[in-house]
């Protein structure tokens, strides 16, 4: 296979360099005859820390549907994924050197009849210890629960299980060395999940000083998912009829998502970037969350870094492209710290060593 070269400033650091592609691996060493594909501003690969691979709005999509999806994540420039629950199997995904590497999730855990249907393994909370057992042993690493979902009862955001059935759950999890993340729209599932020792929030709407506070001691990471918060005046008129102390919650969410998130932020709480592509949002989106978390008020470089070598490491994959390192990056015209505009039109996608875009 001939080698490739790439040249240009490298992100994060900036410095201007040449690097080269043999056997799917960065290399700092010349390779003559290798072939040059492209010249810019060279960016470890994005990543999308909060999607759905295999799902739409209404549950399972074919697998043409599921590899449309991982490839316009891919073509945007997301080169990993971590699957934030699926009813599909997509462990075929991980055979194809041509998608995005994928970390999965298994399947969301939620409560008997408190989730959206088709989604999730719904769950009574005797049962929920077995189910993350289980999940911990089918995923990558990771777990996912629903923390909090409307109860019709109350006609309003109630926490899917009781404290102690979180609790257990999560450390069982964590015992089999998988780490855990929730779904959380609202305030009062946070403290159960935080003090069980959660290992990363999703959405995280319901924030309060004194939670982010516990965050940052933990080291509690969060994926706000902005865009998708950017629907929650939807969902409120859906529901505003039959469940008016939901609506009103949800408005009241949206319009503080913004001080929220940026108050965990400026305490020092780890912030990633996740479209949760999937339900009602379409993947390839990952520029435009990167956007809208600078629009909160994250300074552009930081932004970036949340959706490409922070969100790397965290999830212990190369953040930097040093040598020997896995050729997993994106190329763009200009800097993108600089106008992240230009994340939407990457010049060259190269995985796993090939270029793919």
């Amino acid at each position: 296979m001939v080698a490739l070269h790439v040249s240009g400033p490298v992100l994060p650091d900036g410095e201007a360099r040449d690097l080269w592609v043999v056997d799917g691996h960065i290399t700092l060493e010349h390779q003559p005859g290798a072939e040059t594909v492209a010249s810019g501003w060279v960016v470890p690969g994005l990543v999308d820390a909060h999607c759905h691979v295999g799902l739409d709005e209404h549950g399972e999509v074919d697998r043409q549907t599921a590899e449309e999806q991982a490839v316009a994540d891919r073509d945007a420039g997301a080169l990993l994924l971590r699957d934030c629950g699926s009813p599909a199997d997509t462990r075929w995904v991980q055979e194809r050197d041509d998608l995005p590497r994928l970390i999965r999730a298994d399947r969301h855990i939620a409560r008997t009849r408190r989730y959206i249907r088709n989604y999730a393994h719904e769950v009574e909370p005797d049962e929920l210890t077995s189910y993350v057992e289980r999940a911990a042993q089918q995923g990558d690493g990771w777990v996912k629960l629903v923390g909090d979902w409307i109860e019709r009862d109350r006609g309003d955001l109630a926490p899917s299980f009781p404290a102690d059935a979180f609790a257990a759950a999560i450390a069982t999890a964590q015992a089999l060395g998988a780490k855990v993340t929730a779904h959380c729209f609202g305030t009062e599932v946070l403290p159960m999940l935080i003090d069980a020792g959660i290992d990363c929030i999703e959405h995280g709407t319901g924030l309060t000083e004194d939670l982010i506070d516990a965050m940052v001691e933990r080291g509690t990471a969060l994926v706000p998912t902005a865009m998708q918060l950017d629907n929650f005046p939807n969902y409120a008129d859906q529901a505003g009829e039959k469940f008016p102390a939901y609506a009103a919650t949800m408005r009241d969410l949206h319009a503080r998502r913004r001080d929220t998130i940026m108050a965990a932020w400026e305490a020092g709480v780890p912030i990633y970037a996740g479209t949760d592509a999937g339900g009602v949002l379409p993947h390839g989106g990952i520029a435009g969350e990167v956007a809208e978390l600078a629009s909160y008020g994250i300074p552009a470089e930081d932004a970036l870094g949340a959706a490409s070598w922070r969100a790397r490491e965290w999830l212990g994959l190369n953040a930097t492209l040093e040598e020997g390192a896995p050729a997993d990056f994106v190329v763009y015209d200009a800097d993108p710290r600089q106008d992240l505009a230009v994340l939407r039109t990457p010049s060259r996608v190269v995985l796993r060593g090939a270029v793919v875009r």
